[in-house]
């Protein structure tokens, strides 16, 4: 890796005079800017690139070259990577096109055989299909990007704002390069930008690991289609939440057109996107939405990563009435909480502005109390609220004039003040108040959703660090208890119903107490029902009718007297439903007391293996679609933090003199069930417990279902 980014000596393979087209550009676009290392054009046609001397092979260098830069066309890469190897080059890059993006089998097969030769050789491979890195650091700009151009800007800002570095790993390479050519005007420092490609050797995951462990790099943007190896990217994510160095990720191919593109584009499977965001919020990853929603993430991060905000409480300081009302707006909207003012700092504010401003928040200090006090000063009272976690200003920062005498109270708030203080712009930037905001520290946003979604990053990124745990403690379950798990799980129906499930369940501490009684005559289920002492619920089991409810094979409320006429209700609606379904009989429980009612599952990912699902709603849960996911297994604060995440999450509390729910216990069977998920992961494709009610002292789980996968590591087929 160190040979790939850092080398003293790079072959450029495919080089040409010819400016007009990608061969001779790569070999131009180097040479614009101030590399120290040594360049050796590879060429059968030419003795002489661009004023360099030629070599018409790479064993025919002077010294074996840390990196080759390959863009010859495809059917020759394999080869010429093999003469790489053979002569001691230790890294390469292919931005040759032509392998497993397009149609047909030949490209997969060079694809393949560039992995082949990269494994032999132990070489960094990057590509093919990229675009090449850049190494701002070095100079190196090893790419026909004309983002790096020497005539598109200097590599490096002269001031750059919060003094850190960003990189940038993608696996589109236009949009790699996009990041940097649209930081420029914020005055953003890059250290790498590095574009995988279609990932024959080198993914996105390993380019990070190196970066992490080089250091030098403050806030990293990511750009995926597909994850190809999903322990190792799990690994360097928890890895750079340890180094407390921020994820900002993009996810592109979440529609089915752009998952369409992603196969065409760098023969991407893209996966469930639930999935990934799953993936990204368990592990602390910040998921943006676009190029310049990305951009304005990692600019909070570089300057206010050293002061990220308690909470969500927001004051928002302006001198203009509507722009502050927007502000608040997107604010609610990113989830940020604008609260009224404490009674003490209202009255420090009050003494600076007119009557018609307002100190309540937003405050709104007119014109008139800016053009006395200063944005600065203003920020400071805000900012000195205990109510306050975070400050957002206000400005119009197309004339300087303003800042320029303020610059020196903002220097002063920087140094002085532990809270974050942002600055938006409703109107477009000048270049000088861009300068003089970048100097006194602040990020400058355009978009007032953006600087708040930006906010809102910090805060999420704050608890997420602050409580990242280890490993999740397993639950105690005896060795004998396990080993009779995986014998009912290798029995031979696909499907487990519930009269089956629940005691594997029941193994790992979840709904053992709600087991009931397998009933196969009418007088059985008479008697279990006197044996319970109340009303209950009779379904029926069968593999072929996993949802008994939609076969109308369900009976509730039933007393002794009515149990026999209930069995052969239930019995009858299930024949008619499934009338060559194999039936196992009538499950009799006890009627469970009413609550909130919750979906818990189990789900599998192609890609990411097992996910731990939650819900409200129970049966309109589907309707509803407010549920959530993480990768299993999960310790107790983070399936705390998956129930809080619902959208409805406050349905759980206390209302209208109903009870709290118990969260508690819901978060523990969530973790024993994703500890029996992990467990027995290569033979569950689904577990689904639905309803869950949710009482305010303990749970009760009403049903529960098993899909076992088939021997092929595909879902098991339900009926």
């Amino acid at each position: 890796m160190a040979k790939l980014l850092w080398p003293g000596s790079i072959a450029v393979i495919g080089a040409s005079s010819d400016t007009r087209g990608l061969r001779g550009r790569l070999l131009e676009v180097i040479r614009g800017h101030p590399y120290a290392g040594r360049i050796y054009p590879v060429s059968r046609s030419a003795s002489e690139v661009q004023g360099l001397r030629a070599y018409a092979s790479v064993a025919d260098l002077p010294e074996p070259a840390d990196l080759a830069l390959i863009i010859i066309p495809a059917r020759y890469v394999p080869a010429e990577l093999e003469r790489c190897g053979a002569a001691g080059v230790k890294a390469a890059v292919i931005l040759s096109a032509g392998f497993a993006e397009e149609p047909g089998a030949d490209g997969e097969r060079l694809q393949a055989e560039i992995a082949r030769i990269a494994r032999r050789f132990d070489m960094a491979v990057v590509g093919p299909n990229s675009e090449g890195f850049a190494n701002v650091e070095a100079s190196l700009c090893a790419t026909f990007s004309p983002v790096m151009d020497r005539h598109a800007g200097a590599l490096r800002p002269r001031h750059s704002l919060g003094g850190g570095q960003v990189s940038v790993i993608s696996q589109s390479g236009g949009l790699g390069f996009a990041f940097f050519d649209r930081a420029r005007w914020r005055r953003v420092a890059f250290r790498h930008v590095v574009t995988t490609g279609n990932e024959a050797a080198l993914e996105v995951a390993d380019v990070l690991d190196y970066a992490l462990d080089e250091g030098g790099t403050d806030v990293f943007l990511l750009l995926i289609e597909d994850v190809k190896s999903p322990e190792k990217f799990k690994r360097v994510a928890r890895k750079a939440l340890r180094l407390r160095k921020p994820l900002v990720i993009g996810k592109i191919g979440q529609s089915e057109a752009g998952r369409r593109a992603a196969m065409s584009h760098t023969a991407a499977l893209a996966g469930s996107h639930a999935a990934y965001r799953a993936i990204f919020q368990h592990y602390g990853l910040i998921e943006g939405r676009d190029l310049d929603d990305m951009l304005d993430m990692a600019i909070a991060f570089l300057t206010c990563g050293d002061r990220l905000p308690a909470g969500r409480r927001m004051a928002v300081c302006t001198s203009s009435g509507g722009a502050g009302v927007w502000m608040a707006d997107a604010c609610a909207a990113a989830g940020l909480d604008i609260p009224v003012l404490d009674a003490a700092t209202r009255r420090a504010i009050d003494a600076h502005i007119p009557a018609y401003g307002t100190s309540q928040n937003p405050i709104d200090s007119t014109a008139q109390g800016v053009q006395q006090l200063g944005y600065a000063a203003f920020a400071r009272l805000a900012a000195g609220s205990p109510l306050i976690d975070g400050v957002i200003v206000v400005v119009t920062a197309r004339r300087s004039a303003f800042l320029e005498r303020d610059l020196q109270p903002l220097k002063d708030l920087r140094r002085e003040s532990g809270k974050p203080v942002f600055m938006w712009t409703y109107t477009l930037p000048s270049d000088r108040s861009t300068e003089l905001l970048c100097e006194a520290g602040y990020p400058l946003f355009t978009s007032a959703a953006g600087c708040a979604r930006a906010m809102r990053a910090l805060a999420d990124y704050r608890m997420l660090r602050d409580v990242a745990a280890p490993e999740p403690a397993h639950p105690a379950i005896s060795p004998a208890a396990r080993a009779a798990v995986h014998a009912g799980l290798r029995a031979d129906a696909d499907v487990l119903p519930e009269w089956r499930a629940r005691p594997l369940l029941a193994a790992y501490g979840v709904g053992g107490a709600d087991a009931g009684v397998l009933a196969r005559s009418a007088e059985e289920a008479e008697t279990a029902v006197r044996g319970l002492g109340g009303a209950a619920a009779l379904k029926v089991q069968s593999v072929a009718i996993p949802h008994k409810t939609e076969a109308g094979a369900v009976a509730l409320n039933v007393t002794a007297d009515a149990a026999r006429a209930a069995y052969e209700r239930v019995l009858a609606s299930a024949r008619r439903h499934a009338p060559r379904a194999p039936i196992d009989g009538v499950l009799v429980q006890r009627m469970a007391e009413p609550g909130r009612e919750v979906i818990l599952g189990i789900t599998r990912d192609q890609r990411w293996g097992p996910l731990l699902m939650v819900g409200l709603g129970g049966i309109a849960a589907e309707a509803l679609g407010d549920v959530a996911f993480a990768p299993v297994p999960l310790e107790r604060e983070a399936a705390l933090r998956l129930i809080g995440s619902l959208k409805s999450a406050a349905i759980l509390g206390a209302h209208r003199g109903a009870a709290a729910a118990d969260i508690d216990a819901l978060a523990d069977a969530m973790v024993r069930l994703s500890h029996f998920a992990a467990d027995h992961a290569e033979e569950i494709a689904e577990i689904d417990l639905n309803p869950v009610i949710v009482h305010p002292k303990g749970i009760s789980v009403v049903d529960a279902l098993i899909i076992k996968r088939a021997p092929g590591g595909t879902r098991a087929a339900a009926e």
